[in-house]
């Protein structure tokens, strides 16, 4: 089975997590945790490969390098951000066969022009409907396996309200899209009105972002409201970065990380998170004797 296609039957089970990664590491450690999916996000690859906010700086093949790394060491299935698709419908082809090349199972899209900023910054602008739809369509003839999932996310929630983003959302399912992302509901009556009016169509996939837009919830209680799939896409970043904080804040104080052993893997056990003795042995079949 594909990762695609297995991504196509966790869609038809209960609401499930998809955590946010940036990097081969952290997608293994959400594999070893249990998760059955994981996210990557834009956001996260342009915060930690380049240090910079999520305003459209990252690109096409700096995402890509990302996706094969991660897919060099994880089998469950990968949700791929594919912002804006890096320009026009050709662009999006391009975007589309690369990323399923190098491993994703789905590719999300998003209605923003270019350049694109983060969903729950404020300042964002909407390419026209017709634009999305034909991006829609452009991906689909791109993608070699029809499994291949097609998210199509709209920001129009905080640029002209929620009745056009369902407007948009609707057209976005006439089109085809394969899972539907209505970014940055601003309350519960915004989730409710969304999962209410578009989940009995489509998938529908949901952000939460810790001090964001969009009030934070569990898998449980937004798959009551419609939701399918619950994306935490900067956690990941956030709880490292404050953990990087404290350690460098202590090795300034202490001069040494004696006093923080109990914060931190060791050698040993960042050595078994990585499988280096599996890959040693590995090896060694080829070594010379």
């Amino acid at each position: 089975m594909s990762h695609a296609t297995h991504l196509r039957e966790l869609l038809t089970g209960p609401a499930f997590i998809a955590p946010g990664v940036y990097d081969a590491l952290t997608a293994l450690q959400v594999q070893q945790a249990g998760f059955a999916c994981a996210y990557l996000s834009g956001a996260s690859v342009a915060f930690t490969r380049l240090g910079c906010p999520d305003i459209g700086l990252t690109t096409m093949t700096e995402v890509a390098s990302t996706i094969s790394n991660i897919r060099e060491r994880i089998d469950i299935p990968l949700i791929v951000d594919g912002d804006t698709g890096f320009g026009n419908a050709l662009n999006v082809q391009r975007t589309v066969k690369l990323f399923e090349r190098m491993g994703a199972s789905g590719i999300q899209l998003e209605d923003q022009t270019l350049p694109k900023r983060c969903g729950h910054l404020d300042g964002k602008t909407l390419v026209s409907v017709g634009e999305m739809v034909g991006k829609i369509h452009a991906a689909q003839d791109a993608r070699e396996n029809p499994d291949m999932l097609i998210v199509a996310r709209t920001d129009a929630i905080t640029v002209c309200g929620l009745d056009e983003a369902l407007d948009r959302g609707a057209a976005f399912i006439e089109a085809g899209a394969d899972v539907l992302f209505i970014e940055s509901p601003l309350d519960d009556v915004q989730l409710a009105r969304v999962g209410e009016t578009l989940g009995p169509q489509i998938p529908l996939l949901v952000n939460m972002v810790e001090g964001g837009k969009t009030p934070l919830h569990s898998v449980d209680e937004l798959g009551a409201l419609g939701f399918q799939v619950v994306i935490f896409p900067g956690a990941m970043v956030r709880v490292l970065s404050r953990a990087a904080a404290g350690y460098l804040d202590a090795l300034m104080r202490d001069g040494s990380t004696a006093g923080i052993i109990d914060r931190m893997f060791n050698f040993n056990e960042v050595n078994e998170l990585i499988g280096t003795a599996a890959m040693l042995v590995a090896g060694d079949k080829y070594a010379d004797k």
